[in-house]
C-alpha cells in the first residue's frame, strides 16, 4: 500500500491520501482524543502524543500535529498508523454518524440558504478539500454566513484571509443579501 502525502497552507497539518476511500459520504473532523470514539483510526492517531485534530475527508486524512513536534518525526509514525488500519480491515467509523446540529436560519430566508448552500457546496468546499480540510455551513441570519472551519482549515494562518477575501467577496456577488461571512465552532 501507497500512501502519498501533500502540504497544506496549514504549517501544522499535513494531507495523507491512502488511494482508497475513506469516508463514502461526508466528513468527520475530531479536534481530541475524547471527540474520536467513533472512529478506530482517529483514536489510533490520537495515540500518537503530538497528534492534536484529525479530519476524514472523502478519500484522504489530515492530522494536525501539535506546535513543538517535528513532521519529519511524525511523518512516519502517521503513516505506519494509516497503513496498519487500513491493512486491518477495520472501519473507519464505527455505529451510526452523529445526527447533524440544527442550523442557525430564518425559515423566511429559505431561497437565500439554498444559493448560498448550492455555491459554497460547488464552488467552496472542493477548493478547500484539495487543501485537506472542508467549510460547512451553519446558518444565515440577519446577512451574516455562518460557516464551521474542518481539517487544514482549522486553525490556519490563511484561513481568516480566505473566509474574508475569497469566500466573502464570492457570496456578496452572486447573493446580494450577504453582508459578512463569520467562522464559528
Amino acid at each position: 500500500m501507497f500512501i502519498e502525502t501533500e502540504a497544506t497552507p496549514n504549517p501544522a497539518t499535513l494531507k495523507f491520501l491512502p488511494g482508497r476511500t475513506v469516508m463514502p459520504s461526508g466528513t468527520a473532523d475530531f479536534s481530541s482524543p475524547e471527540t474520536a470514539a467513533s472512529s478506530p483510526l482517529a483514536r489510533a492517531l490520537f495515540a500518537l502524543p503530538e497528534v492534536t485534530r484529525v479530519f476524514l475527508g472523502a478519500d484522504f486524512v489530515t492530522v494536525t500535529k501539535s506546535h513543538d513536534a517535528d513532521w519529519s518525526l511524525l511523518k512516519p509514525r502517521v503513516l505506519g498508523v494509516l497503513m496498519d488500519h487500513f491493512l486491518s480491515g477495520l472501519p473507519v467509523i464505527e455505529g451510526e454518524s452523529e445526527e447533524e446540529e440544527a442550523l442557525d436560519v430564518d425559515p423566511e430566508d429559505a431561497e437565500i440558504v439554498a444559493q448560498i448552500r448550492e455555491l459554497i457546496d460547488t464552488r467552496v468546499r472542493p477548493a478547500v478539500a484539495m487543501d485537506g480540510g472542508d467549510i460547512v455551513f451553519r446558518g444565515f441570519r440577519d446577512g451574516i454566513v455562518k460557516l464551521r472551519l474542518q481539517g487544514a482549515c482549522s486553525g490556519c494562518p490563511s484561513s481568516r484571509a480566505t473566509l474574508k477575501h475569497g469566500i466573502e467577496n464570492m457570496l456578496k456577488h452572486y447573493v446580494p443579501e450577504v453582508v459578512a461571512v463569520q467562522a464559528v465552532e
